[in-house]
């Protein structure tokens, strides 16, 4: 019997499908060994050495695991494709060759003598279909180091980092449940920067004219709306580009600042308006390329409104259950095999003209991308998301996302979509001249597979010298918009473009900073909260480097290097630690201890009669007696909108959290109002 040993058991039951019984597969149950969660768990003494333990609840599972590889002829370790697979593998093998190095070399006949837990067999597999188990199989190698090692040296860093800076939180900040991490709080500081930025920002107010225009042909006019763009050559559109903590931020506006200056130009045209110019050209658009984890949380989080935690464990289920590619990935490389079956289908689905004439090749754009995976596909294009559907097990959550992950394949190999652009300018007697613009999908491509997620923008026939009625002519008030909130997805791409932390890695970092009320969500936006700001004052204040993104993108670099052979991950370490180690003591001495303030109620106790205070706790906002610890009452607080009330019963509009955390819009007097709104704007 040979032991096939992967992380989980449906991964397992699906590995069970596609091999013989000569095979036994067993799961982990995840993760068997980690540092202790009681201390730090590193022994900075002796090359950062990590001491790891089997976790309580793991123990029985280990235990099983070793009496069943006694019996086995052969060990495989079959963990997932990266980093964290390769480090699972690898204290699977520790484990074994702990319990069983003894027994192993007498038994010679069964199993070759491992000299080290490196040794033991480990294979890699993209997608878990019965070609790539085979092929697998047949190519087995041994643990790779490197990626153990870079695996390690992030677990470390963290550790150092958490452990080290948690505790000078609780003291200068007299909270004993605060935590900072290595990433998790330059993801904070990325929220408090942009709130600070929008609060700085000045708006602008500027006006538009837009004239809507009719042909002087005789029978039925034609109407268009063109856009007011300049006089006699001086363009009435102005940028100005503003410097941001994570890039810059351009906003457009016109110069006419005044309501009286857009009349006195509205005055002032001057028949005739004559058509000067219509440009026509053909605007051909490729299809995207597959997806990586990045772009799938992006997509997903624009489409379905899935956390990155949410699209992660979705796509888990898919590729374990063999359906779709390993879904950690960076890289937008698909299979000759995938490209040949894709490029079948589409023919034969949609006709030759659907399909360019070679393959569409993809290179990956990110600077550091790790292991050579696949992008994200599905194993075979013939299980389409209505076969998904009727199948037991997967929800409307597995079927969309599948959806948008076949589509997103298969188009990548699709031909172009083909657009008619048209754009029209129109000048009046006076020098003032207008624009506008349209397309239509002149040839779908790609179109044809994931549906017209596009405008289209139909501009009447006209020529150039055609005369036109000026029918009217509207001014629209306008003002600058500051940078927006982060959305997930667009906090994704930041982390993304800035190489902060991984793509594997963003989903548990974002979840963690809102279970530690350092943000929340207000209408699917991240916003910091008090507690969030007094903390990343803290940290930048005394360990600006440390949580800045030029250094925290330096640290992914050197952990993708180790991954490749490049360095060596103790180095990195001790470089790191020394000037940490400093400056944390520094700070330990000289910083001053911070008081968040309360904010007070114009409320009493009504046990003692007090004032009440709002205070900030483990769980977000509390109301407290001022007294505390002589008088310990509290309440729970509840954020009223003062500029709305309940549309059903003219009761307060308060804020709420769902069981998922999310906020939203409630009346007050629930239950007898169950009035409800996830955005302001739809309380009417």
């Amino acid at each position: 019997m040979d032991l096939i040993i992967v992380e989980s058991p449906t991964k397992a039951k699906t590995l069970v499908k596609f091999l013989d019984k000569t095979y036994r597969i067993e799961a982990t149950m995840g993760h068997i060994r980690d540092l202790p969660k009681s201390e730090l768990g590193v022994d900075i003494e002796h090359d950062f050495k990590p001491h790891y333990v089997t976790p309580r609840d793991k123990t029985r599972r280990v235990n099983e695991l070793v009496d069943i590889a006694r019996q086995a002829n052969r060990i495989i370790l079959a963990t997932d494709p990266d980093r964290e697979g390769e480090a699972i593998g690898w204290h699977i093998a520790n484990i074994l060759f702990t319990k069983l190095g003894a027994s192993r070399s007498k038994k010679p006949s069964k199993s070759k003598t491992k000299k080290t837990a490196a040794d033991y067999d480990r294979i890699v597999f993209h997608e878990i279909t019965g070609s790539a188990i085979r092929d697998a199989l047949k190519n087995p190698r041994r643990i790779d180091m490197p990626l153990v090692d870079a695996q390690q040296a992030r677990r470390v860093l963290d550790r150092l980092v958490g452990y080290k800076l948690s505790p000078l939180l609780w003291q200068k900040l007299s909270r004993r449940w605060l935590s900072a991490g290595r990433v998790q709080s330059v993801v904070v500081r990325l929220v408090v920067e942009r709130e600070r930025e929008i609060a700085a920002f000045k708006r602008k107010k500027y006006y538009s004219l837009t004239g809507e225009f009719a042909t002087a042909s005789a029978g039925s006019q034609k109407l268009l709306t063109a856009e007011l763009v300049s006089k006699d050559g001086q363009k009435y559109a102005v940028k100005d580009t503003i410097t941001l903590f994570d890039g810059t931020y351009t906003t457009t506006a016109t110069t006419i600042d005044t309501a009286t200056g857009a009349q006195s130009i509205k005055d002032d045209f001057k028949e005739p308006f004559t058509v000067s110019s219509v440009d026509k050209k053909e605007i051909v658009k490729n299809p995207q390329p597959p997806f990586t984890t990045s772009t799938l949380q992006q997509e997903a989080a624009r489409r379905f409104y899935f956390s990155a935690k949410k699209t992660m464990q979705v796509a888990q289920r898919l590729y374990e259950e063999g359906i779709i590619t390993y879904h950690r990935t960076d890289s937008v490389n698909l299979s000759d095999k995938f490209i040949r079956e894709a490029r079948d289908y589409i023919q034969k689905t949609y006709s030759d003209k659907f399909l360019p004439k070679s393959p569409r090749i993809y290179t990956t754009k990110s600077k550091v991308a790790q292991e050579a995976h696949e992008a994200i596909r599905p194993t075979t294009t013939t299980l389409l998301s209505a076969d998904l559907e009727n199948k037991s097990g997967y929800n409307r959550d597995h079927v969309r996302l599948y959806d948008l992950i076949w589509k997103r394949a298969l188009a990548s190999q699709a031909q172009s979509a083909v657009f008619d652009s048209t754009t029209v300018v129109i000048d009046d007697a006076s020098g003032y001249r207008f624009e506008t613009q349209g397309s239509i999908i002149k040839f779908e491509g790609y179109l044809k597979i994931t549906g017209r997620d596009v405008n289209e923008v139909v501009i009447p026939d006209v020529a150039t010298g055609d005369r036109l009625l000026c029918r009217n002519v509207d001014i629209t008030e306008h003002f600058t918009n500051p940078p927006p909130r982060y959305s997930e997805a667009a906090l994704v791409k930041t982390l993304e473009e800035k190489d902060i932390g991984r793509p594997s890695t963003y989903a548990p970092i974002i979840s963690t900073i809102q279970e530690r009320n350092y943000v929340e969500r207000e209408e699917k936006k991240f916003k910091p909260t008090q507690l969030g700001n007094v903390v990343t004052d803290f940290l930048v204040d005394h360990f600006a480097q440390i949580i800045s993104l030029p250094f925290t993108a330096t640290i992914e670099n050197s952990l993708d290097k180790i991954a490749k052979g490049e360095k060596k991950w103790v180095p990195v370490i001790a470089d790191f630690y020394s000037s940490f180690a400093q400056k944390l003591e520094h700070t330990y001495k000289t910083a001053d201890r911070i008081k968040m303030a309360a904010e007070e109620t114009g409320q009493t106790c009504p046990q003692c009669g007090s004032p009440l205070l709002i205070r900030i706790g483990r769980y977000g906002k509390f109301i407290a007696c001022s007294t505390f610890p002589k008088c310990n009452y509290t309440r729970q607080f509840v954020e009223t909108v003062s500029d709305v009330h309940c549309p059903r019963c003219g009761g307060n509009i308060i804020i709420k959290k769902s069981k998922r955390g999310k906020s939203f819009y409630g009346c007050s007097n629930y239950p007898k109002c169950t009035f409800a709104a996830w955005k302001k704007e739809d309380i009417k």
